[in-house]
């Protein structure tokens, strides 16, 4: 069993905990905006039994995308170590140039 924020993992199902030691986590509300076909699979699942509820399966994706984060961190740190330590200037603006996303003129209409 796992527990994520009180709620906990069955058989890769997510179960709220109805009864036993409570975790106190302040949350807060937020909005999102998702591309409807998502939505609509979140809803199957939840429908499905397969996630308890759509902000427990926004948790949980949440949760999952901060530990990538925190992984590829430590992954970068540790190629860095091994490399010569961290960027100097000059190689973080030449990593900045290639990897920022170059931004396209959007289809205007003529007027």
């Amino acid at each position: 069993m796992v527990a994520v924020m009180g709620e906990f993992l069955i058989g890769g199902l997510w179960r709220k905990k109805k009864h036993g030691m409570v975790f106190s986590m302040a949350t807060t509300k937020i909005t999102v905006t998702l591309p409807t076909e998502q939505v609509a699979e979140i809803g199957a699942l939840v429908a499905a039994g397969r996630t308890a509820s759509v902000s427990a399966f926004v948790k949980h994706a949440v949760s999952v995308g901060l530990m990538d984060q925190a992984g590829f961190r430590q992954m970068l740190d540790e190629a860095l170590e091994q490399t010569g330590g961290p960027l100097t200037d000059e190689e973080r603006e030449w990593a900045d140039e290639i990897l920022t996303p170059k931004q396209t003129p959007r289809n205007r209409t003529a007027a």
